[in-house]
């Protein structure tokens, strides 16, 4: 019989300006390093299979590219987005005064690190590292909970601590693909404490279930989003935050001038209108097919687990030397993410990018050679 699941466990990171401990994870590597030249010189194969990044393969597509294009004829003036605020608030059913744009979700987190007050801010992991990177660098002492593998990685409200009054959290998560309910993340709202859930993902979410972007009830709420993934614009910087009108202002404060270039303006509001939104739905439900039929073949090796259920484009896998395994399987063609950056897991980790069924297979045939090996 199974051990049974322990809670969620505070953990404190080492502080920023000492080495930490062999096992402290970097913060800073990302799944892009994956698909670039190696860290001892050597060059990237060209024809490397990318299973690293998590942004939508084939995209941007070709309607999106010439929407960019056209923007170009209007570089000579300053970015103008109120368009693309209104196109997003439109989307999510908000007011306008509910919406930032920024340089990509990322850009985000470093506005949050400097314009939110908090003493006792707490990053939920694994995931996205960047919150808690943003964080320290500018100079808060940074609490960890650590969710367990035993419990699926499944958010317990009860394991944040009382006393915190900025919470960052990703739904679905990255890397563990986890999806919490949206009750599970309301019950994480309080007045005196600022809320912030990733939602870079969930327009990979089929209906965005769980999702909380249109929430004007919840006290302390700020929801990110991205629209580099879905649409492939990760070399564009495009995404948005969703708050109250006075956490909107505070954040815009502490933006430079002109933080979204034009061609961005102009996507963001492409990514807005009803048949992109279908475009998108449909994309949803076959990355759900494909990532079905990428963890059916994933069982058919013992000694490979993956975490379940996954809702993102991407699936979390535990298997055996898996440092190892992800060198033989560059060295055939595949590029898969690490999974010992992110705090919470180890060198047993791995994630993988969901593709179509014939990039599947064909990983999984290499994968099988590399564990036979």
């Amino acid at each position: 019989m199974p051990a049974p699941a322990e809670p969620a466990r505070l953990r404190e990171p080492a502080p920023a300006d000492v080495a930490g401990p062999p096992h402290e994870p970097d913060l800073r590597h990302h799944g892009d390093a994956e698909v670039r030249d190696a860290a001892d010189g050597s060059t990237a194969p060209t024809d490397l299979t990318d299973l690293a990044v998590n942004v939508r393969s084939g995209t941007p597509p070709d309607w999106l590219k010439a929407r960019i294009a056209a923007s170009l004829d209007g570089l000579a003036a300053y970015p103008d987005g109120r368009a693309a605020r209104r196109a997003v608030a439109a989307r999510h059913g908000l007011p306008v005064g509910r919406v930032l744009l920024t340089s990509g979700a990322a850009e985000a987190f470093v506005l949050i690190a400097r314009a939110v007050r908090a003493r006792r801010p707490v990053v939920v992991h694994p995931q996205f590292t960047e919150p808690e990177a943003a964080l320290r660098d500018a100079g808060h002492e940074v609490r960890r909970v650590l969710l367990d593998e035993r419990d699926g990685f499944r958010l317990d409200p009860g394991a944040v601590p009382e006393d915190a009054d900025l919470v960052v959290v990703g739904n679905p998560t990255n890397p563990t693909s986890v999806l919490h309910p949206a009750g599970a993340l309301a019950r994480l709202a309080r007045p005196g404490r600022t809320l912030v859930v990733d939602e870079a993902f969930m327009d990979a979410v089929p209906g965005e279930r769980a999702s909380l972007a249109g929430r004007t009830d919840l006290p302390g709420l700020v929801v990110l989003r991205s629209l580099t993934k879905t649409w492939g614009l990760a070399g564009l910087r495009i995404g948005y935050v969703l708050a109250a009108p006075g956490t909107i202002a505070a954040l815009e404060r502490a933006q430079p001038l002109w933080p979204v270039s034009s061609p961005a303006l102009a996507a963001a509001e492409a990514c807005c209108e009803p048949a992109a939104l279908a475009e998108a739905a449909e994309a949803a439900e076959r990355t759900a097919g494909d990532r079905a039929h990428l963890l059916a073949r994933l069982d058919e090796f013992p000694s490979v687990l993956a975490v379940r259920p996954a809702e993102g484009p991407f699936v979390l896998i535990r298997l055996p030397r898996a440092a190892e395994v992800r060198t033989a399987l560059r060295a055939r063609g595949f590029a898969v993410r690490r999974g010992d950056t992110f705090p919470g897991l180890g060198h047993d980790w791995l994630r993988l990018a969901v593709r179509d069924r014939a990039t599947t297979d064909r990983f999984v045939a290499a994968l099988a050679e590399v564990l036979a090996s």
